[in-house]
C-alpha cells in the first residue's frame, strides 16, 4: 500500500489538513480535515499536527474528525470514515433559532454593547416570530427560505434598509457556521442584498434652530439640544459628556464616552462605554462661549439639586453633564421621545433628534477637531466661520 501523504492548506482563513489516502487498488482519494486553527500565527503548529496525524494514521488507521480533537477509524479500502455506532447530533441538526441565540451570546464580549443589543432584539423579535412556527434546523435553512423572510419584511411596510440589517446578521451567523464546520455551504451567498434607500433627513434653518433653543430654555433637554446643534454630536455622545472631559481653562471639551441603553429584567437601563463608534469619534473640540455659559449653569443646578435631594441624590453619575434633578443619567430613549413631544408642544416642524446634526456642523467640527492637548479658543479661523455664520 502506498504511503499516506498530506499538506496544510488555507481555506476561509483557517488551516486544513489535505490528505492523500489510497485504497487497496492504489487509487488516491483526497480528504480535507479541519485543524480548528486560524491562519494567523499557526502555520508551524498546523504542520506539527499534520506530522502527528500521518503517524497515527499509519499506525492505527485513525484520522481526526475535525470536531473537538476526536478520532475515528477509517476503512482503507474506501478511504471513508466508518460510522460510529453511537453519535450525538451535530450542530447542523440543532434548531436554527437555538443556533442564533447561542451565536449571539458567544459574540457578546467581542462586539459593542449597542451592536449586541440591536442584534439580540432582532433575534428575539422579528426573526423568532417568523422562524419559530417553521421549526427549521440549521441545516434546513435554504436561500429560498431566507429570500422569503426578506420579502416578508418588505410586505410588513419596512424599507430595504431594514432588510439590509437582517441580511447582515444572517450573513455573519452563517459565515461562522461554515467556519466551524457546522455547514458546508453558506446559504446567504445566494441571497441578494437589497440596495440601500437614499434617506433624505429634514434639517432646521437657522431661525428654526433659534426658535427651538428659545422654547426649550426651561426644558430638561435644553442643554442636550444646544450642544448637539452646535457640535453635531450623536445622541450617545452628548449623553456621555463628562465634566472631567471639559477644560474650562483651555476652553476645550473631549468626546470620549457614550451612553446607550440595554433592556435588563424588562427595564431599560443606561450603559456607559468608552468604546466609541469609530476612531474619529474620539475628538477634542473648542469650547464655544455660548455652550460654556450653559454648562456652568448646569453645574450650578446639579449642585443645588444635590443639596435639595440629599441622600436620595444619585452619586454614581456625578461626573456626567446630562443628568436629571435626581442625578440620574438621561436615557437615550427619553431624549428621542421627549424631543418629539417638545416639537409637538410648540408646533415646530418634525425632525428627529439626530437631524440636529446638521451636515455642515457635523463635518466642519470633525475637521477642526483639535488633536493637540492645548486647542485654541474658537475663532472664525479654526471654526471655518461656522458658528459665527450659523448662530451669531
Amino acid at each position: 500500500m502506498m504511503k499516506t501523504t498530506g499538506s496544510v492548506q488555507e481555506k476561509n482563513g483557517r488551516f486544513y489538513f489535505v490528505l492523500n489516502l489510497y485504497d487497496a487498488n492504489g487509487k488516491r482519494k483526497i480528504k480535507w480535515i479541519s485543524t480548528g486553527l486560524t491562519v494567523r500565527g499557526n502555520k508551524r503548529k498546523a504542520e506539527a499536527m499534520l506530522h502527528e496525524v500521518l503517524l497515527r494514521y499509519d499506525e492505527t488507521g485513525e484520522l481526526p474528525t475535525g470536531r473537538g480533537g476526536a478520532y475515528e477509524k477509517v476503512d482503507t479500502r474506501t478511504a471513508k470514515p466508518i460510522p460510529a455506532p453511537v453519535r450525538t447530533a451535530s450542530k447542523s441538526e440543532m434548531l436554527f433559532l437555538d443556533y442564533l441565540n447561542e451565536w449571539i451570546q458567544i459574540h457578546k464580549a467581542s462586539i459593542q454593547t449597542a451592536t449586541f443589543i440591536s442584534y439580540n432584539q432582532m433575534i428575539q423579535g422579528r426573526i423568532t416570530q417568523y422562524f419559530k412556527p417553521l421549526g427549521l434546523k440549521l441545516c434546513e435553512v435554504t436561500p429560498q427560505v431566507l429570500d422569503e423572510f426578506q420579502e416578508k419584511i418588505l410586505l410588513d411596510g419596512c424599507t430595504t434598509n431594514t432588510v439590509i440589517h437582517y441580511h447582515a446578521i444572517f450573513g455573519k451567523a452563517f459565515k461562522d457556521a461554515v467556519r466551524k464546520d457546522y455547514l458546508e455551504v453558506n446559504p446567504m451567498l445566494k441571497v441578494d442584498r437589497p440596495k440601500k434607500n437614499s434617506f433624505r433627513p429634514n434639517f432646521y434653518t437657522k431661525d428654526e434652530v433659534q426658535q427651538l433653543l428659545e422654547v426649550s430654555q426651561d426644558d430638561p433637554l435644553h442643554l442636550c439640544i444646544l450642544i448637539t446643534a452646535y457640535y453635531g454630536l450623536r445622541r450617545s455622545e452628548v449623553l456621555g459628556l463628562k465634566w472631567s472631559s471639559i477644560d474650562f481653562e483651555r476652553k476645550s471639551m473631549t468626546i470620549n464616552h457614550k451612553v446607550t441603553e440595554q433592556r435588563v429584567n424588562g427595564k431599560y437601563v443606561p450603559v456607559v462605554s468608552d468604546v466609541m463608534k469609530n476612531k474619529t469619534s474620539c475628538r477634542t473640540l473648542p469650547l464655544i462661549p455660548a455652550v460654556e455659559a450653559e454648562l456652568l449653569k448646569q453645574k450650578e443646578k446639579q449642585q443645588l439639586y444635590r443639596r435639595l435631594f440629599g441622600k436620595s441624590y444619585r452619586t454614581d453619575y456625578l461626573d456626567f453633564v446630562c443628568t436629571d434633578q435626581e442625578g440620574k443619567l438621561l436615557r437615550p430613549n427619553f431624549v428621542t421621545e421627549h424631543f418629539e413631544w417638545l416639537l409637538r408642544q410648540y408646533s415646530l416642524p418634525h425632525i428627529r433628534f439626530h437631524d440636529l446634526r446638521h451636515p455642515y456642523v457635523k463635518h466642519t467640527t470633525k475637521n477642526i477637531s483639535c488633536k493637540s492637548r492645548n486647542p485654541k479658543p474658537p475663532t472664525s479661523g479654526n471654526l471655518g466661520f461656522l458658528f459665527l455664520l450659523w448662530f451669531d
